[in-house]
């Protein structure tokens, strides 16, 4: 999904999920901080937008919890104006700390802002592989690789993700589609397949990387 949501007002919560999805973005949310975990290590998020003030585990704690595991941009939405409260948010690593109540407009703009920073260039180079985000291409020192559109979906959320163990369930929803009905046994073959196409020694490979129970992680 492109953006989750975490605020426990639902009122204020379906107004976000209305504006941002009519401005084209896929939007999940939640109303506690454990449904918003959940969430994200299912499906995974391009953006957080986060409460502070949450039933039981406060958005701190959410904050520290995805920053742990990756660098997703997060962008806190709170009424805690202290210095204390914005440089604690600030310091567990969000974005941005924005007041309420506050303008949808300039919170939509900074949206865009991020994700044109982060996510509309047209090239991602990761060492000796550069991706051609618009033709679709996937390039290994200067060759152009043979790729199904689902092998470079693949490659290109691991390294956007790299260094971060992306669970299987959230490879396979993120690519294949939650209503897919192929099982999760083909992610495991396109993996195979990528590693016989980017390593060196796809039976010992040095990017790939395979955690046990868990999923997979992009290493450089």
């Amino acid at each position: 999904m492109d953006i989750l949501i975490i605020e426990d007002n639902t009122e204020l919560q379906q107004l976000l999920t209305d504006f941002l999805r009519a401005e084209g973005y896929t939007v999940s949310s939640a109303d506690n901080g454990e449904k918003a975990l959940a969430l994200y290590e299912k499906y995974g998020a391009r953006l957080v937008l986060l409460d502070i003030n949450l039933p039981g585990m406060d958005g701190f704690a959410v904050c520290d919890r995805i920053r742990k595991n990756g660098n997703t941009p997060i962008i806190m939405l709170t009424a805690r104006v202290s210095k204390e409260d914005k440089l604690n948010g600030l310091l567990l690593g969000a974005d941005d700390y924005i007041e309420k109540p506050y303008d949808i407009d300039i919170l939509i703009a900074k949206i865009k802002g991020i994700f044109k920073r982060r996510f509309a260039e047209d090239k991602l180079t990761e060492g000796q592989i550069t991706l051609d985000l618009t033709a679709g291409k996937a390039i290994k020192d200067g060759r152009v690789l043979d790729m199904t559109a689902k092998e470079f979906e693949l490659l290109k959320l691991l390294i956007e993700n790299k260094g971060q163990t992306l669970t299987k369930e959230r490879l396979f929803n993120a690519v294949w589609g939650i209503d897919s009905d192929s099982e999760q046994q083909t992610l495991t073959v396109h993996i195979k397949w990528l590693r016989e196409k980017i390593e060196e020694d796809p039976k010992n490979p040095a990017h790939i990387i395979t955690v046990w129970g868990k999923g997979y992680r992009y290493n450089t």
